[in-house]
C-alpha cells in the first residue's frame, strides 16, 4: 500500500463526514477507515436506513474506494450495514427487541464471569482498574458520547481480561460493540444516562473489592439493561 494513501487516511476531514475521534489504533488504511466508521455508527453519525456510497465516502476520507468497501463489507458481516447493489451500504435498522436480546446474552456471558472474578481476584487489585472507570466518568460528564462509548468498552475489556480468556474478551466486546449501534428510532443516549452508567462502573468496582456477590450480580445485570 502506498505511503501517501496511508497518510491521507488520517488527515482532517471536511465537516459532516464521519471521522475517527481518537488516535488511530491500526496502521492499515482499511483498519483506520473501519475504526472511523465504527465510531460514526456508535455516535449516530451514520443514520439507520440511510444508504452511503463507498466512492463518496472514499473521496471525503481522501483514500481510494477499495479500503472503504473492505471496511463496509466487514461491517456488513457484523450486521451493522446491508449491501445495496449498485448503490452502496444501508445502515441497518435495529429494534428495541434486538437491543434487549443483546443485553440478555451479555448478562448470560458476563454475570458468571464477574462472580468468579469477585471470588478469585485479590481485593487490592481492583484499585488498579479505577482509572478506567474514572475515564468513563470524565467522558460522560462532558457529554462526549464517542469518547464514553470507547472508554466504556475499554473498561469492560480490562475487567474481563482478568479472567485470562482472550476468546471471552473478543466475544464479549463484539456483543458490546453491537449494543452501541444506533436504534432505528434514532434515539440518542442523554448525558444523564451516560453519567449514571459511568457511576455503575465505580459501584461495581466497590462491590468486587468487597466480594459482595449479590451486589456484583445485581449491578452487572442492571448495567446491561437497555436505557428507556
Amino acid at each position: 500500500m502506498e505511503q501517501s494513501e496511508a497518510r491521507a487516511a488520517v488527515r482532517p476531514l471536511p465537516s459532516g463526514v464521519p471521522a475517527a475521534r481518537r488516535s488511530p489504533r491500526r496502521h492499515s488504511v482499511r483498519g483506520q477507515i473501519l475504526d472511523a466508521l465504527r465510531d460514526a455508527l456508535a455516535g449516530g453519525e451514520l443514520i439507520p436506513g440511510e444508504v452511503y456510497s463507498a466512492p463518496v465516502l472514499a473521496e471525503r476520507f481522501g483514500v481510494s474506494p477499495t479500503p472503504v468497501r473492505e471496511a463496509m463489507q466487514q461491517l456488513a458481516g457484523e450486521g451493522a450495514v446491508e449491501v445495496v447493489p449498485n448503490r452502496g451500504f444501508r445502515v441497518s435498522r435495529r429494534s428495541e427487541r434486538e437491543l434487549a436480546e443483546l443485553a440478555e446474552v451479555r448478562a448470560l456471558l458476563e454475570v458468571p464471569v464477574m462472580l468468579s472474578l469477585a471470588e478469585a481476584i485479590a481485593p487490592e487489585r481492583w484499585a488498579g482498574l479505577r482509572p478506567f472507570a474514572e475515564a468513563t466518568a470524565e467522558a460522560a460528564a462532558k457529554g462526549d458520547r464517542a469518547a464514553y462509548l470507547e472508554s466504556d468498552r475499554t473498561f469492560h475489556q480490562t475487567v474481563l481480561g482478568l479472567a485470562g480468556n482472550q476468546q471471552l474478551v473478543i466475544v464479549a466486546d463484539d456483543l458490546h460493540r453491537r449494543a452501541q449501534w444506533p436504534l432505528a428510532c434514532g434515539r440518542v443516549t442523554r448525558t444523564a444516562d451516560l453519567v449514571a452508567d459511568a457511576e455503575e462502573h465505580m459501584a461495581l468496582l466497590d462491590a468486587l473489592t468487597a466480594r459482595d456477590l449479590d451486589t456484583v450480580e445485581s449491578l452487572t445485570r442492571a448495567h446491561f439493561a437497555p436505557t428507556v
